[in-house]
């Protein structure tokens, strides 16, 4: 007998994630048990969100990536690992949630999240977990716009250097498209407003000892596991007050960034998003980085 099925005959929920209980109650892991999350993306951010929702005690998952793991995802990935070069980012990481909770439904949309498998991909989630590269910048305004229009959640934890910045999206509420103000814009004006609305406390500055590793023509800048492992743990901590309406959690045009490196908190309330004054003065300092 096979120590996977060993293993699968003596799970029990339970015991699993008996140890939750105190931070929550034992009728609030039921409902952690029966909620579904979708993640898109599972590189950096989105495969540490997963494992991260799946030892809360999470049930259910629509997980999405189109990509394989390659060498460069070594230092922050927790899927990449030497025997999964090469291999499919969303079966790998499936398996490794499975591992957590065989009992997990977890359905992997290995090509992606595309308009043709949209519905699917939203289809019974409670919460929208957004973890796709941060250059897909049209990727993320569709599934964005999706969950408001459905009525879902969506957040996003942004790796920043070596904290993490959180943004919360809900319906009725301020919109991703009215925070970031990204249409009609070239790519690089796109790429500017991200930054900009992500981070309006740029807490990271003054750190980054290598600036030319930040590259935008070639999609490509730095990262740290560090950052990951606190988005995940800022993601986990609010999906879980979401599903169990636990206190409350600001919503955009509120943003929340902490930076471990200049041990910093900062709260930002920007209305109109990126047509407030004050981000008009962060986009002017800003645009000069992304030239070239």
């Amino acid at each position: 007998m096979s120590g996977t099925s060993d293993a699968s005959a003596s799970f029990d929920y339970g015991r699993a994630f008996s140890r939750n209980i105190g931070w929550v109650t034992e009728d609030e892991q039921a409902v952690l048990r029966r909620s579904r999350i979708a993640i898109a993306g599972l590189g950096g951010v989105g495969g540490a969100h997963l494992l991260t929702l799946a030892r809360l005690g999470i049930g259910n998952f629509n997980i999405a990536d189109f990509d394989d793991f390659e060498v460069h995802n070594f230092n922050r990935q927790v899927g990449a690992f030497m025997s999964t070069l090469g291999r499919s980012k969303a079966a790998v990481l499936a398996a490794q949630a499975r591992d957590i909770n065989p009992e997990a439904d977890i359905r992997a949309f290995g090509d992606g999240v595309t308009a043709a498998n949209l519905d699917d991909f939203l289809r019974d989630v409670d919460v929208y977990v957004d973890g796709i590269d941060f250059f897909a910048i049209e990727a993320r305004r569709m599934l964005f716009r999706a969950c408001h229009e459905r009525g879902i959640p969506a957040l996003t934890a942004a790796p920043l250097g070596m904290g993490v910045s959180l943004l919360y999206f809900r319906s009725p509420g301020m919109s991703f498209e009215q925070y970031f103000r990204v249409e009609g814009c070239s790519q690089k004006e796109q790429y500017a407003r991200f930054i900009a609305g992500l981070s309006p406390s740029m807490l990271q500055r003054g750190y980054l000892v290598a600036p030319d590793a930040v590259n935008f023509k070639e999609k490509r800048g730095p990262s740290t596991m560090m950052s990951c492992d606190l988005c995940a743990g800022v993601m986990g901590t609010s999906v879980l007050k979401i599903l169990l309406n636990r206190g409350s959690l600001r919503a955009a045009p509120w943003a929340m960034q902490f930076d471990a490196y200049k041990q910093k908190l900062g709260f930002t309330w920007r209305p109109f998003g990126n047509a407030n004054p004050m981000q008009q003065v962060l986009l002017a300092l800003i645009r000069p980085m992304l030239k070239g």
